[in-house]
């Protein structure tokens, strides 16, 4: 969340970045924080006023009992009394003023970086790069993915959804061999970029999900397990960044490279149509996740560098991708700077988001009182940064629908060590 500092010493700068994320009435958000942190401040002043007020009485009351004059000490005693109920009362404003100013900073989004583009949806996002040529498929091999997987028999939505329900698809035979060897190309590949693996839990507690946005769950996407307080994760962004909640780190420590393979969570009410047919949208899924802590002075050389991870392994997968800059409505709510990567596939004639990578500045570190020592010895919340490296239902339809030919579909040259195959016929 924003710290009120920087609102109160940037305030014209957080409400430019309101007003380029779309947020209605962004002014009157900010000044109402300001406002009730005064308040808050206030509160404060007054209760130490009176507790100190208590201490000076508490001591001119020893020394009257000391000296023998009981009666004046007595009469005095019923001033403390009265002080200490008056300091309850303001502890108790004291705590619900703050934990309204907390409430209301979580309604708040991230500031986006000056170089984010003013848009309201993801038609206005700024397309940075294109990659690699877009596949011509023959005639009678131009089939869509959803086609190709009942062809094959390599993944069954009627049975997942006889086992769960629609959105859980189930994985056999080649389709599963393929899914495996994903997961390890991209495991392998983060390790020799000097990533730490890290296999968390899929489940996390309510202080983990508002630790790194997740929570206050406004679009009602996390599945809650009823009674016990925990949430199945939308993705390995949250254990993982959540290993360094309420953390002071050593400044030699950053920046903490690590990755983590989970499956992902989702319950992506309200997105359902014929655009997202098959694996485009699912309940469940499985993703590799890159997670970095960094000084605040290196979190955007490392944002470039994240995203060049991902290009080279949809090169290295002969996938055909582009690159966007989200614009300021498009962006996700905790993200200062987005980039999406999205893959071209053929059989459906359109792009594919595969990877989102994210820096959140100290928007979540602030929730996460994720902190460092610097230099100079004082405490500074480090930067968090993560991404999509990669997401594989859609990376499986891609490589599904431009790979197609007379026999089947053929295999990326990088993944037939994983695989033990080099067609799906």
């Amino acid at each position: 969340m924003l710290q009120v500092n920087f609102i109160r010493d940037n305030f014209n700068l957080a409400l430019e970045g309101l007003r380029k994320r779309n947020v209605e009435h962004p002014e009157e958000v900010l000044h109402e924080v300001l406002q009730m942190d005064e308040e808050r401040k206030n509160i404060q002043l007054e209760r130490d006023g009176l507790q100190a007020e208590s201490n000076s009485i508490s001591k001119k009351i020893g020394a009257l009992m000391k000296s023998g004059q009981k009666d004046e000490a007595e009469a005095i005693k019923q001033r403390t009394g009265a002080i200490k109920s008056q300091v309850k009362e303001l502890e108790e404003k004291y705590d619900t003023t703050e934990e309204s100013l907390i409430r209301l900073l979580y309604t708040i989004p991230n500031i986006p970086h000056q170089s984010v583009p003013f848009g309201k949806s993801a038609e206005d996002n700024e397309v940075v790069e294109k990659i690699g040529e877009i596949p011509q498929l023959a005639q009678g091999q131009d089939h869509p993915h959803w086609e190709l997987i009942k062809k094959y028999d390599i993944i069954d939505f009627e049975l997942g959804a006889k086992i769960t329900g629609a959105g859980f698809p189930v994985y056999k035979g080649k389709g599963a061999r393929l899914q495996r060897a994903l997961v390890n190309f991209f495991l392998d590949q983060a390790a020799e970029t000097g990533y730490r693996e890290v296999q968390p839990p899929i489940l996390v507690n309510e202080a983990s999900g508002y630790g790194t946005g997740q929570l206050p769950d406004k679009e009602g996407q996390m599945y809650e397990c009823a009674g016990e307080n925990l949430f199945l994760i939308p993705t390995a962004e949250v254990p993982i960044t959540n290993m360094y909640r309420d953390e002071i780190l050593r400044l030699e420590e950053l920046p903490i490279k690590n990755v983590g393979f989970t499956p992902c969570f989702r319950r992506e009410a309200g997105n359902w149509g014929a655009h997202v047919r098959g694996l485009n949208r699912l309940h469940q899924f499985d993703k590799v996740e890159i997670v970095q802590v960094t000084h605040p002075d290196h979190s955007y050389q490392a944002l470039e560098e994240m995203k060049a991870y991902v290009k080279q392994l949809l090169d290295k997968l002969e996938l055909p991708y582009r690159v966007l800059k989200l614009c300021g409505g498009d962006m996700g709510f905790t993200s200062a700077l987005t980039y999406d990567l999205e893959v071209f596939a053929a059989g459906q004639g359109r792009w594919l988001e595969v990877s989102s990578v994210s820096n959140f500045e100290t928007y979540q570190s602030n929730r996460l009182k994720l902190r460092f020592k610097g230099e100079d010895k004082k405490t500074v919340l480090a930067h968090t940064l993560n991404g999509s490296a990669l997401a594989l239902p859609r990376i499986v339809a891609a490589i599904l629908e431009n790979n197609q030919e007379d026999r089947g579909v053929k295999m990326p040259k990088v993944l037939v060590p994983y695989l033990g195959y080099e067609w799906i016929d």
